[in-house]
């Protein structure tokens, strides 16, 4: 049986997380997806906006997901042993930085297989964050007259 493993906050759940969700899917017999802990999501300097809780079940609910685990740390390596997983999904703004040519070694003396997934274009949950933001400001600015 071929695990596969994949990482996200998974904050606003879009159309390119589904995507590739789907594709990893497609490529092992069982996915099982790490769901960042808000405590992390901070550690990163970010925040989300869909408590943990929630994130998870979100996750749990879609079809092509077996399992779905919390994710407390960034030890990728240490998650894919644990689970058994052979192939690690990821998206592929990572491809060819220092950090993931490294992680590639360390993946390859192993036997695990890392593989890149093209991201959706013009869809990013920092995007929407973004957007709902500016729409927040937007209202504010007429309630209090502003414009």
């Amino acid at each position: 049986m071929v695990i596969g493993y994949t990482t996200g906050v998974y904050d606003l759940f879009h159309i390119g997380h589904l995507n590739l969700l789907k594709n990893a899917k497609g490529m092992c017999d069982k996915l099982v997806v790490g769901v960042t802990v808000d405590e992390l999501v901070s550690y990163k300097g970010k925040e989300a906006f869909i408590p943990f809780e929630e994130r998870i079940e979100i996750v749990r609910a879609i079809e092509c997901v077996d399992a779905a685990v919390p994710q407390y740390d960034m030890d990728k390596l240490k998650a894919c042993k644990e689970l058994g997983a052979s192939i690690l999904f990821v998206g592929d703004d990572w491809y060819g930085t220092d950090k993931w040519n490294e992680y590639q070694r360390q993946f390859d003396e192993i036997g695990i297989k890392i593989v890149y997934f093209p991201y959706t274009k013009g869809v990013s949950s920092t995007k929407i964050n973004d957007a709902l933001s500016a729409l927040r400001v937007d209202v504010k600015d007429t309630q209090l007259g502003g414009g």
